[in-house]
């Protein structure tokens, strides 16, 4: 099994493999390499995870995602805690394999909705932003593995210390909000600084960019704008049309959205509002601010005490507030509206990469079969036959 450190072929000779996931996926024999101590960690059975993506990573995506082996995280953000509590016994009633809900630990009723989690008895807690050390004690005191979102490695450390089970170290690639270091050389800083569990995410699609995340020092790989290009993600038709017409050039990192910086698709709306001053930006973030709030069951005292605690822990001023509060509606406006012209594309930059739309499960086997290939490629074993992944 993988250990974390420096990927090596010696590791996992190709002999060394195993039969039931090679027939799983077509190749005959997996490549012992492919299941790592993430996989023990959470319970799938492959080193891919599904992000949890706000309005996108609904059941039907999370549910095919943990069906097809890998790990599904629901996204729970968007939902109210009674949406939440439908959403997870939806998936229950589809799968029997384990799966994730995404948090954000800034919002007023997150007690409310880690109550839902464990009376259904969820595996796993992810985290867009850092969850606190309080948060991680009672997730983890009631069994549940929690794997924050990080950026550097000193975040990653800060964290381990807290007692996560594992980290998502997304470099700079990757979409929505990011930091400003490439993968490349994020994962092996990380794996330099903490022995827990690594996934990295940022620039991944295919089954090469998994092996070389395991070279890099990961134990798997997270995927976003991938699982949100496939045919189980309810993301609208014309939404997907467009990703799919974007190339590698055709993203950009903002902080016109919400303060922060964020990988979203060039587009009308973004031009204009990086060509906007933030007083013409507050009125129109107020105004969805209070949208999101009625969109969620929010109460307005719990928004503006969230608003305080954002002040107060981020160093944010109002209009910053504001503004953070705007993003999640101009999403809306796009992944469940279908209103582009409007809204907001948050995207990896591998979406340039990619032009086909698959189910979860072909996506999936496509991307271990192109592992398995690669791995034998490497170590001078590969089949005459090469099977690429779905692109």
């Amino acid at each position: 099994m993988f250990s974390g450190q420096p990927f090596c072929l010696d590791a996992a000779r190709p002999g060394d493999l195993t039969e039931r996931q090679g027939h799983r996926y077509g190749t005959g024999m997996a490549h012992a390499a492919l299941h790592t101590r993430f996989c023990d960690l959470v319970g799938c059975e492959l080193p891919i995870v599904q992000t949890g993506m706000g309005w996108v990573s609904g059941v039907s995506l999370t549910s095919a995602t943990a069906q097809a082996g890998a790990l599904g995280i629901l996204a729970s953000a968007t939902m109210t805690p009674e949406e939440l509590d439908r959403a997870i016994g939806e998936i229950r009633d589809r799968t029997e394999r384990p799966f994730g809900v995404n948090l954000l630990p800034g919002q007023p009723d997150t007690d409310a909705r880690v109550e839902v989690m464990l009376r259904h008895g969820v595996e796993v807690a992810s985290f867009a932003q850092a969850p606190g050390e309080a948060l991680v004690k009672t997730l983890k005191d009631a069994g549940v593995v929690c794997i924050p979102t990080i950026g550097a490695p000193r975040h990653a450390e800060k964290v381990a210390a807290w007692g996560v089970d594992a980290v998502i170290a997304q470099g700079a690639e990757g979409g929505g909000h990011t930091g400003t270091v490439p993968t490349s050389l994020l994962v092996p800083l990380v794996a330099d600084t903490v022995d827990i569990p690594i996934v990295a995410a940022g620039g991944f699609f295919d089954g090469r960019g998994l092996v070389a995340a395991l070279a890099y020092g990961a134990d798997g790989i997270a995927m976003g704008t991938r699982f949100l290009l496939t045919r189980e993600s309810r993301v609208p038709d014309n939404v997907k049309d467009v990703y799919l017409g974007t190339g590698l050039a055709g993203t950009v990192v903002t902080e016109a959205i919400d303060g922060a910086p964020q990988r979203v698709i060039r587009t009308r709306l973004i031009e204009s509002l990086e060509r906007a001053s933030v007083v013409t930006r507050l009125p129109r973030a107020a105004a969805n601010a209070l949208r999101f709030r009625r969109q969620t069951g929010t109460g307005l005292g719990p928004l503006v005490r969230s608003g305080l605690a954002m002040r107060r822990d981020q160093d944010l001023t109002w209009s910053q507030v504001a503004l953070a509060a705007n993003a999640p509606m101009l999403t809306r406006e796009s992944m469940v509206e279908g209103h582009t012209e409007v809204g907001i594309l948050p995207t990896g930059q591998v979406v340039g990469a990619i032009d086909a739309l698959p189910s979860v499960g072909e996506l999936v086997r496509g991307i271990m079969r192109e592992a398995e290939d690669t791995l034998g490629r490497l170590s001078g074993t590969a089949d005459s036959e090469v099977i690429p992944s779905v692109p």
